[in-house]
């Protein structure tokens, strides 16, 4: 006869991952679990409760993140005043949006399983079919243009792009369960210091965003809608975080499953081949960089593309017409995790975006908010420095790792300048980049992507 697993373990272990918002490892679990249980214990009773449908689990083996189902979380519901208090932190929702969330809050066994429906993709006309009504799009411009909006490509994301990195990078990774604080994001960032007691991966999720916002940002007037682009947004945010290295910036050839819901994915390569390339085109026809983001954040992950990083992906494409436009980013500020997935899984399994549509246009008026504050604290910028900004870092850079004295660095500077800039900004790029190289010190060297030791091997030769 089976022996019988105390329901009292099942309830701490549910407590224990009931303290985190969005999901939690068994390493988080097991430091805030009040009764001490055997790794390999846990793991069954996690496994058990993922049974009963009381948790849900993506992932797999250490990649795992386990969440309170929505069943268990109805019932608690009904059993007491914390957990509803717990369940109040939303986005305010449309009518529409609430049938929807209503719909995928029901429980798992009750919800119909469905395919991928290329019917809803085919079904999408540029320029005639909107998820975003002519007001929602028009108040979404009025907050979030900039008054530089005729500056080349990218120039506003550039003037803030000290912050951006920071928020996006954050509360992207926050939304895939990682446990970092914004102060401990920041430093990871600008200082390189790793969290003490986090997993390696959440550092990495983390700098993995960081690149990826930077391509992003750098190569605004470039990157579009391309499989250029969106393969390699995958391949850097996916970075040193996949099983099988051969999965960075592919379209994936495996099936895939996604945990606490009824949806399953396409499985065919080909198929999933070509509805990537008709997303990608359809994207790219769309004229207003709203609707372009937001039907983005609809399609690609509904189509699960790759292996994971999915949604990672998304959140970042959404960004690439408002930074092209030098509209103000959207960087998830303050998003509920679980209204973020309820909005998801309407379209995974209704195909219904009204609940998607409510978070990402709330979402986007938050971000709104922050950045007008950040631009108006931070003054005018320097548009010679935001033109050439990459290269004024590269050679910052290189100076210093290659450890060069004044002379050297002098000449090596003058060299760039004859090989990459036209005659008439030669002489102010010298400037600029001597200046900024004789005002480098350890609270700034991260924006040249520079290490302290670095830093304080080339002060010794800098005479």
């Amino acid at each position: 006869m089976p022996k019988q697993v105390p329901e009292a373990e099942l309830n701490a272990v549910l407590e224990a991952v009931g303290r985190y918002p969005a999901e939690a490892s068994i390493k988080d679990i097991s430091k805030v679990l009040e009764i001490q249980l055997p790794h390999r214990t846990l793991q069954r009773r996690l496994a058990l409760l993922v049974e009963q449908k009381r948790l849900t689990v993506e992932g797999r083996a250490r990649g795992s993140r386990y969440r309170r189902s929505p069943v268990e979380l109805a019932g608690k519901i009904a059993g007491g005043a914390q957990a509803t208090a717990n369940l109040t932190i939303y986005v305010p929702v449309s009518p529409e949006g609430n049938t929807v969330k209503q719909a995928v809050r029901a429980p798992i066994q009750d919800r119909h399983p469905v395919g991928y429906n290329r019917a809803f993709l085919d079904a999408y006309r540029p320029n005639d079919t909107y998820y975003l009504p002519p007001e929602t799009r028009q108040r979404l411009l009025e907050m979030g243009r900039a008054p530089d909006r005729q500056r080349p490509a990218g120039t506003y994301a550039l003037q803030i792009l000290d912050r951006l990195l920071i928020d996006l990078s954050w509360n992207s990774s926050r939304l895939e369960g990682n446990t970092y604080s914004l102060l401990e994001t920041e430093r990871l960032l600008e200082l390189g210091e790793v969290a003490e007691g986090k997993d390696a991966w959440e550092a990495q999720m983390i700098l993995n965003h960081k690149a990826a916002i930077e391509l992003l940002v750098e190569q605004a007037a470039e990157v579009g809608f391309n499989r250029y682009t969106i393969l390699n947004l995958h391949a850097l945010l996916a970075d040193n975080l996949l099983a099988d290295p051969q999965a960075y910036g592919r379209l994936r050839t495996i099936p895939v499953a996604i945990a606490g819901t009824v949806y399953h994915p396409l499985e065919v390569p080909q198929l999933i081949g070509e509805c990537f390339d008709q997303i990608l085109a359809t994207a790219a026809a769309v004229a207003d960089p709203f609707e372009q983001a937001f039907f983005t954040m609809v399609h690609l992950p509904y189509l699960q593309p790759f292996e994971d990083v999915n949604k990672r992906v998304s959140r970042l494409a959404a960004n690439l017409p408002l930074i092209r436009e030098n509209l103000s980013p959207l960087s998830f500020v303050d998003m509920p995790g679980r209204a973020y997935v309820d909005g998801t899984l309407g379209v995974y399994e209704l195909n219904r975006i009204e609940l998607l549509r409510d978070v990402f246009v709330w979402a986007y008026e938050r971000s709104c908010a922050r950045y007008a504050a950040v631009r108006q604290s931070l003054g005018e910028p320097d548009s010679f420095r935001l033109r050439y900004r990459p290269l004024i870092a590269d050679v910052v850079s290189e100076i210093v790792g290659g450890g060069m004295d004044k002379k050297t660095a002098t000449a090596f500077i003058r060299r760039r300048a004859a090989e990459d800039l036209p005659l008439e900004d030669q002489a102010r790029f010298l400037e600029v980049v001597e200046t900024a190289v004789m005002s480098l010190h350890e609270g700034n060297i991260a924006r040249y992507r520079l290490r302290p030791s670095q830093y304080q091997k080339w002060k010794e030769t800098w005479r």
